[in-house]
C-alpha cells in the first residue's frame, strides 16, 4: 500500500500563504484519485479538495474556493495543496488522502498541522 506523509504546514498570519505537499512511498499513486481534508479538534473531518486521477479534475470546497487550489505531479509521485488569503478559521490539522474511485478515501496521512494567527 501507498504511504502517505503531509508536509509544509505551520504557522502563518492571516492573508499569508502556505502550500502543503504529500508524497507517497511504497509505490506510485498510479490510479488513485487524492485529496485534502482538515480536521478541527471535536469536529469531523472535513473535504477540502480532490484531483482525479484520470483528468486530473480538481473539485474544491465552496469553503475555500477562490483561495485554495490542489494540484498533482505524478513524476514527483505528489500532490499540493496551495492555500492563499489563509484566514484563522483554516486552522487545522490538514490530511491528505488517497482512494480508488468510487470508493471512500481509505489511505491517510498522519496530517501536519497549520495555523492561522490573526
Amino acid at each position: 500500500q501507498v504511504q502517505l506523509r503531509e508536509s509544509g504546514g505551520g504557522l502563518v498570519q492571516a492573508g499569508g500563504s502556505l502550500r502543503l505537499s504529500c508524497t507517497a512511498t511504497g509505490r506510485r499513486f498510479g490510479r488513485a484519485d487524492l485529496g485534502w481534508f482538515r480536521q478541527v479538534p471535536g469536529e469531523e473531518r472535513e473535504f477540502i479538495a480532490g484531483i482525479r486521477w484520470d483528468d486530473d479534475q480538481p473539485n474544491i470546497a465552496d469553503s475555500v474556493k477562490g483561495r485554495f487550489t490542489i494540484f498533482r505531479d505524478n513524476q514527483m509521485n505528489a500532490v499540493y495543496l496551495q492555500m492563499n488569503n489563509l484566514k484563522v478559521d483554516d486552522t487545522a490539522v490538514y490530511y491528505c488522502a488517497a482512494r480508488s474511485a468510487p470508493l471512500a478515501y481509505d489511505n491517510w496521512g498522519p496530517g501536519t498541522q497549520v495555523t492561522v494567527s490573526s
